[in-house]
C-alpha cells in the first residue's frame, strides 16, 4: 500500500511468512521450551516484525514501560516467565495478522500523549499532528477560544488541544457511542476537561466557534487500501465513492456554527488536497490553502469564514 495515502504506515505490515518448526516457543497451543529475551525476539523477526515492533511487544507482555528498549539489551540472555512467553507469543502472531500494534498494546502515543485505545477507534498516528498544530497556529491569538473537534474517536486532537492549551474550551462530538467511551475514558485518566457529546457531525451542536477541527473518514468505498485495514472500525474510514461524502457534509454545515474569522481545519488524504480547497472556496470559505504533514504531503486543508 502506497504510505502516502493516509498515514498508515503501521497499519501496513501483514506477514505472508509462516511460522518455521523452530518457532514453536511462540505458538500458544503446543507445549514450549523457555526462551531467553534474545531468543524471543529473533523468533519474532523471522515472522517478519520490525525490531522495534518486536521489542514494543516483548515489553508490553513483561510489564516494563515502552521507554525500556535498552532493558532487554541488557538481559538479552534472560528467560521468560512463562506468563510472558505466553503474551508474548499471542502478541507476535496478532502483529504477524495485520492487527495494529496499538490494538495489541492497547497504548498509542500522539501529541506527548499517552491514549489508550482499541478497535472501537481508529490508532492515532503523527500525521494527525499536523491538524492539531495548525489549530495551535490559528488559536494562538485568542485567549479561552471555543473549539469544537467532529469525529473525535480516541480523543486524540481534542485532548491535545486541551493539554497544550488549557485556556481553550474545548468540546468534541463522535457518532460512535462506544468510541465516545474510549475518548471519555482517555480525558478522566489524563485528567483534561474536554466536553463530549454524541452526533452526525454539526446536526444538534449549538453555538459558534473560534475553529472546528477533523479527521473525517476520507477514503473511497471501493477503494483497494480497505482491504488492509479489516482491523479497524470501517464507518472511521470510508466515506462514499471518491472518499468526500463526510468533508462535503463538514464544509457544508460549519460556516452557521463558526465566528466571523473562525477556521474550519481539515484532515484527508494525499491527493484531495485540490479538491477539499474547492469546496472550500464554493462555500464561501476565504484564505483555502493546505498544510504539509511531516512526509511533505499536503494532508489537511482548511479556511476561515470571513
Amino acid at each position: 500500500m502506497d504510505p502516502r495515502y493516509f498515514g498508515y504506515e503501521e497499519l501496513q505490515h501483514t506477514s505472508k511468512t509462516a511460522p518455521p518448526a523452530s518457532l514453536a516457543g511462540l505458538g500458544m497451543m503446543l507445549p514450549a521450551p523457555p526462551l531467553n529475551v534474545s531468543q524471543a525476539l529473533g523468533a519474532a523477526l523471522a515472522l517478519g516484525l520490525e525490531r522495534l515492533e518486536a521489542q514494543l511487544l516483548l515489553l508490553h507482555a513483561l510489564g516494563r514501560p515502552a521507554q525500556e528498549r535498552a532493558w532487554l539489551l541488557a538481559h538479552d540472555t534472560d528467560p521468560l516467565p512463562p506468563a510472558a512467553q505466553a503474551a508474548y507469543g499471542l502478541g507476535v502472531q496478532r502483529r504477524a495478522a495485520g492487527e495494529p500494534l496499538a490494538y495489541i498494546t492497547g497504548h498509542q502515543e500522539f501529541y506527548g500523549l499517552d491514549l489508550a485505545v482499541d478497535a472501537r477507534v481508529l490508532v492515532p498516528r503523527a500525521d494527525t499532528e499536523t491538524l492539531v498544530d495548525w489549530a495551535q497556529e490559528v488559536l494562538a491569538a485568542t485567549r479561552q477560544a471555543r473549539v469544537l473537534d467532529l469525529g473525535t474517536g480516541s480523543g486524540a486532537v481534542a485532548l491535545a488541544l486541551k493539554a497544550t492549551r488549557p485556556d481553550l474550551q474545548v468540546s468534541a462530538v463522535d457518532f460512535s457511542v462506544e468510541a465516545l467511551a474510549v475518548a471519555q475514558a482517555n480525558a478522566q485518566r489524563l485528567q483534561l476537561e474536554v466536553g463530549f457529546s454524541q452526533g452526525s457531525w454539526l446536526s444538534g451542536v449549538q453555538g459558534r466557534f473560534h475553529a472546528l477541527v477533523s479527521n473525517p473518514p476520507y477514503i473511497a468505498d471501493q477503494d483497494h487500501h480497505l482491504a488492509a485495514l479489516t482491523h479497524e472500525p470501517l464507518q472511521a474510514l470510508a466515506s462514499g465513492h471518491d472518499g468526500l461524502d463526510d468533508i462535503r457534509t463538514l464544509v457544508q454545515q460549519a460556516p452557521a456554527h463558526l465566528l466571523a474569522g473562525g477556521w474550519l481545519l481539515l484532515e484527508h488524504g494525499y491527493d484531495q488536497a485540490q479538491a477539499v480547497r474547492t469546496l472550500l472556496t464554493e462555500n464561501g470559505f476565504s484564505q483555502a490553502q493546505s498544510r504539509r504533514d511531516l512526509a511533505g504531503i499536503e494532508r489537511c486543508s482548511g479556511g476561515l469564514v470571513p
